[in-house]
């Protein structure tokens, strides 16, 4: 055997989950040397996560695939409960909007991951030669710790090892009650133990088992599930608990009488145990059942539960007794799994800010809430265009601190609201108003009701910190601790009155507004890709009136100048908005004026491509989109505003034009200069 190859990579990603695509598809379109690695020997191709938040849905569309997940998925628009009456026997107690209307321009729709590991894999190798190294598993990581602050060091050395064919399958075949063979994603569950050692000692021993080689990576993701080999390599641990709640989870396409089978379903039986039905793509139907009759293993609480008294067979029976007198059953079983409800949440997010913890392998809880899948591709695309942006040179490292103070907090958030509610699905019914330990229905539906906006993750809300410019709120942070001083942020805080709909450290919400140009209509974030800029966006109001004319003059001149932040951290030799994209969107009747009424640097000229037609947007009434109200819906101030949106569209500032100056102010607190 030759000498041991050894190679260098900015980026190295161990799992090609949805939260390792995400990553990869950030480093893809920025540009960042990357490889990204899965011990398993393919992709998804059934079950597993499916559900999609509004925020995820905006996040594929900054992307570039949103439409085709909208397109192939199913769209949950309606939400029904069902609880037994005074009489015992189920009935419908109530239905509600799925998605709380006016959130997002996607409700909630569900789409099997396989689907979407796809788009991921698609994007990818449309904008760059990246591409997963599937039967390949790490065996050991190192950190050199004494160059980690060093930006241009390799301090993390990972030993790879190529499984083969046989390793890399897991063994997820079992039979299904019709004798057909069927998926199971058990070896992915909660209720298996974790193989990886195993897979190892197998490999070690395997005469064919593939070559090894050394990998010195600038940054490492760790995205490789709740068995994180990553997270134990670094010496971090998840914390949290176990409920003696056990669920069966069958993909079918059912045979039944009942009647809402098509609607999203909590149905809370008398005394058997509960049930979620969540309608899917292509006929299928994932239905979430409660076990109340399987065995454990051990008889603590808490115990983990016997796998091997769980199959379909099992798993329907107990859907049949809790949708009594309403018949269920299928001739096609997709897919199948079971697990324990628990919630856990990493100690730590990263070691040294270079080896990074992301998904479930930071954080744990039950799928009813569609957050799992969810939040680890949020991970991603928080943590994805900061570590780009550094190793890129454009940014100092001390911005990745950040994505611990802001991903912790929304994993706490989320563990804390999963407690709530799978106690909630889980419980029983309670008979009546003296019932004291049933749930009530009234209960579970405001919980449900409250729960929308945050389990949309439209309503995330990242604290002070060098890149979200508001005043210190230490309840808003990881830990009451904040990720950067305000000494390093130039003590410089947002006004947020200026535009009380922008709320500073959460998305940008999406409103339509024209071309100035062409009056085509676009929703805002629709011209907010996700491509590594940052956007200063110029609200200046009414430009037909003088005194707001002359503030946008103003601000285009600082904008325009040697000092400003354009100049001072883009590269010279690069394009003029390779790092910052300005915007100007206007409330002037578009009819009164044309692009050539607005400052040069808001429609530059090229001698091969004439003017820039794509950076003045106008809030006004469309021939037949209706009006977007933009300056109305943000709470726009007649004196206008400048608006600061990171790479991943969360707000960080929002300032007077009279003060365009505190824009450069904001990015040096944590961008390197280019001037040589």
């Amino acid at each position: 055997m030759g000498p041991i190859k050894e190679t260098y990579v900015d980026v190295l990603i161990i799992g090609a989950g949805p939260a390792g695509l995400m990553m990869a598809v950030w480093m893809a379109k920025c540009g960042i040397s990357t490889r990204i690695v899965d011990k398993r020997g393919t992709k998804v191709f059934s079950g597993q996560a499916d559900g999609l938040q509004c925020r995820t849905l905006e996040i594929m569309d900054s992307l570039g695939f949103g439409h085709r997940a909208w397109r192939e998925s199913n769209h949950m628009l309606e939400f029904c409960m069902w609880s037994p009456d005074e009489a015992g026997r189920l009935r419908r107690s109530d239905r509600i909007a799925d998605t709380t209307p006016g959130l997002s321009r996607f409700q909630q729709a569900v789409l099997q991951q396989g689907r979407i590991e796809r788009f991921f894999l698609d994007e990818m190798a449309e904008c760059s030669d990246i591409r997963v190294e599937r039967a390949v598993m790490p065996t050991s990581l190192t950190i050199d710790e004494a160059v980690v602050e060093d930006p241009d060091s390799y301090p993390i050395v990972v030993a790879l090892r190529h499984l083969t064919e046989e390793e890399a399958t897991p063994k997820h075949t079992t039979a299904a009650a019709n004798g057909q063979p069927v998926h199971d994603g058990l070896f992915r569950s909660n209720l298996t133990k974790d193989d990886t050692a195993e897979m190892l000692a197998l490999s070690k021993l395997n005469e064919h088992a593939g070559a090894e080689q050394i990998v010195h990576a600038k940054y490492v993701v760790g995205a490789d599930g709740a068995h994180s080999w990553t997270r134990r390599q670094i010496g971090l641990s998840l914390e949290g608990d176990s409920t003696d709640y056990i669920w069966g989870v069958l993909d079918i396409v059912p045979i039944t009488d009942f009647p809402d089978i098509r609607m999203r379903c909590a149905i809370h039986s008398a005394d058997s145990g509960s049930i979620m039905i969540i309608p899917r793509e292509k006929k299928l139907v994932r239905v979430y059942v409660q076990l109340t009759t399987t065995a454990k293993v051990g008889d603590e609480a808490g115990s983990r539960a016997d796998r091997s008294k769980i199959n379909p067979d099992i798993i329907i029976a107990e859907a049949q007794k809790i949708m009594a007198p309403y018949q269920i059953s299928y001739q096609t079983l997709d897919w199948w799994t079971a697990y324990q409800i628990g919630q856990r949440v990493g100690t730590q997010f990263s070691v040294h800010e270079r080896v990074f913890l992301a998904g479930d392998a930071v954080h744990t809880h039950s799928p009813k809430a569609g957050q799992g899948m969810n939040v680890s591709m949020q991970d991603t695309f928080n943590l994805g265009w900061k570590i780009a942006s550094v190793v890129k040179g454009q940014t100092n490292r001390s911005i990745l601190k950040t994505y611990e103070s802001e991903r912790r907090k929304v994993a706490q958030d989320l563990i804390t609201f999963d407690h709530k509610f799978s106690r909630l699905f889980s419980g029983r019914p309670a008979k009546d108003d003296t019932d004291t330990e049933g749930v009530k229905m009234e209960d579970f539906k405001d919980a449900f009701m409250k729960g929308n906006l945050f389990v949309s993750g439209t309503s995330v809300n990242y604290g002070a910190s060098a890149i979200v410019a508001k005043a210190e709120d230490p309840s808003a942070q990881r830990d009451g601790i904040d990720a950067l001083s305000g000494d390093e942020r130039g003590c410089l805080i947002s006004d947020q009155a200026l535009a009380p709909g922008l709320v500073v450290g959460m998305r940008i919400p999406s409103v339509k507004v024209l071309s100035q140009a062409d009056a085509r209509p676009w929703h805002l974030q629709e011209l907010l890709p996700s491509n590594g800029r940052w956007r200063v966006l110029v609200f200046p109001g009414n430009v037909q009136d003088q005194k707001q004319a002359d503030r946008l003059t103003s601000v285009a001149n600082n904008f325009d100048s040697r000092d400003s932040f354009v100049a001072r951290f883009t590269a010279a030799d690069g394009p003029i908005d390779a790092v910052f994209e300005l915007l100007v969107v206007h409330k002037a009747p578009r009819s009164a004026v044309t692009i050539f009424d607005f400052p040069p640097v808001f429609r530059r000229f090229s001698d091969v491509e004439g003017y820039d037609y794509d950076k003045i947007y106008v809030d006004d009434v469309s021939y037949h989109e209706g009006h977007g109200n933009i300056y109305q819906e943000f709470g726009i101030s007649e004196e206008g505003c400048i608006v600061v949106v990171r790479p991943d569209q969360h707000v960080s500032y929002v300032g007077s034009l009279r003060k365009p100056e505190a824009v450069t102010q904001f990015f040096s607190g944590f961008m390197v200069s280019q001037v040589k």
